[in-house]
C-alpha cells in the first residue's frame, strides 16, 4: 500500500489521511497530499485518523477499530470555522460550535454536500433527517440560521478563504514556488498549483489572493486571510501611491509585481462597484490556525509540481 509524506516528522498529534478512492489511494500524513489526490476525482473517499492502522484499514475497505459507521452521511458546513464536507458529525459539530450564524446540513451524497458548501449554503439539496446526537453543539448554533432544520438560509457574514505562497530556495537560482488557496475541507475550489513567472515567495502570495478573488462568488462579501503583510499592503494601501507615481517607487524604480497588483485591484474594484465588500485579515503564519495550515500545505504541494 502506498504511504506518502514519509519525510515529515511524525508526532503524537500527527493525523493520517486515508484515501480509499482517489488518484492514488493510500495513507498520507499531509492534508495537502490528500487534497492533491482527491480534488477533481469523482467519487473520492477519504477520511482522517489518529493512527496509521485505522487509516490503512479504511483504505483497504475495512471498518477501522473503534470507528463508527457513517451510514453514507455527509455533513456540509458552509459557514463555520473551516467550511467543508465532513463524514463524522463530531468533526462537523466542532467546526460550528460557538460560530455566529453557522450554516450546515446533512446529505446522503458527497456531491450534494459539496454543492451546498460551494454555494455558501444557498443550495439546500436533499437533506437527510437528523438523528439523536446530531443537534447543534450549543444553543447559539441551534437558534441561528440553521440548515439542518430546513429553515430559510441567510447570508451571515463574508465567505472566508485562506491564501498562502511558498518558494523553495526563494531568491536563489532554480527556486520553485507554489500557490495555495483554501476554501474548506473537500472544496473543489481549493488551489494547489505551481507559480507561473518569477519564482518568488511574494509573487506566490499575491497570486494566491488573485486566484481567491477569481474563484469566489462575485455577489458575496469575501474575507481573505493571509500571513503576508506585504500582499495586504500592496492590495489595500501602497497601490494608491504607486498609481499616482506612474507605478514607480520613491526611488524611481518600477514597482515589483505590478502585474499582479493591477489584476488584484481590478477584481476588487469590480466587486466594490457591485456593492460587494472584500476585506483582508492578517494572521500569524505557522501558528496552528487550521485554514492557514491547510493553505500552506497546498502551497508547498504546488511548489513540488513540475514547472512547465
Amino acid at each position: 500500500m502506498f504511504t506518502a509524506s514519509k519525510k515529515r516528522k511524525l508526532t503524537d498529534d500527527t493525523k493520517y489521511y486515508g484515501v480509499r478512492a482517489g488518484k492514488t489511494p493510500g495513507v498520507y500524513t499531509s492534508w495537502a497530499d490528500c487534497q492533491e489526490n482527491t480534488t477533481g476525482f469523482r467519487g473520492a473517499q477519504y477520511k482522517s485518523f489518529l493512527s496509521h492502522k485505522d487509516a490503512a484499514d479504511f483504505v483497504a475497505g475495512k471498518s477501522p477499530a473503534g470507528a463508527k459507521p457513517t451510514g453514507d452521511k455527509f455533513y456540509g458546513v458552509a459557514v463555520g470555522r473551516v467550511p467543508g464536507v465532513y463524514e463524522d458529525w463530531g468533526e462537523a459539530a466542532a467546526e460550528i460550535k460557538d460560530v455566529k450564524g453557522p450554516k450546515y446540513k446533512k446529505f446522503a451524497t458527497r456531491k450534494e454536500a459539496e454543492e451546498f458548501v460551494r454555494s455558501g449554503g444557498k443550495n439546500s439539496g436533499t437533506a437527510v433527517a437528523k438523528k439523536d446526537g446530531e443537534n447543534p453543539p450549543a444553543k447559539k448554533a441551534k437558534t441561528a440560521a440553521s440548515t439542518e432544520g430546513g429553515k430559510k438560509l441567510k447570508d451571515d457574514g463574508p465567505l472566508k478563504v485562506w491564501t498562502d505562497g511558498a518558494a523553495r530556495g526563494n531568491g536563489k537560482r532554480g527556486a520553485q514556488a507554489g500557490v495555495g488557496v483554501f476554501f474548506g475541507v473537500g472544496d473543489a475550489r481549493n488551489v494547489s498549483e505551481p507559480l507561473v513567472g518569477n519564482q518568488t515567495n511574494q509573487r506566490a502570495e499575491l497570486t494566491g489572493i488573485q486566484r481567491a478573488l477569481e474563484m469566489a462568488p462575485k455577489n458575496r462579501p469575501l474575507e481573505i486571510i493571509t500571513d503576508s503583510n506585504y500582499s495586504i499592503n500592496c492590495s489595500t494601501t501602497w497601490y494608491k501611491t504607486w498609481m499616482k507615481n506612474g507605478w514607480r517607487t520613491s526611488t524611481g524604480a518600477e514597482v515589483t509585481n505590478k502585474d499582479l497588483v493591477v489584476e488584484i485591484r481590478k477584481l476588487i474594484d469590480r466587486r466594490e462597484a457591485a456593492g460587494v465588500k472584500t476585506d483582508f485579515t492578517w494572521i500569524k503564519g505557522h501558528n496552528d490556525d487550521p485554514g492557514n495550515v491547510a493553505a500552506d500545505e497546498l502551497a508547498v504541494a504546488g511548489s513540488r509540481k513540475a514547472r512547465s
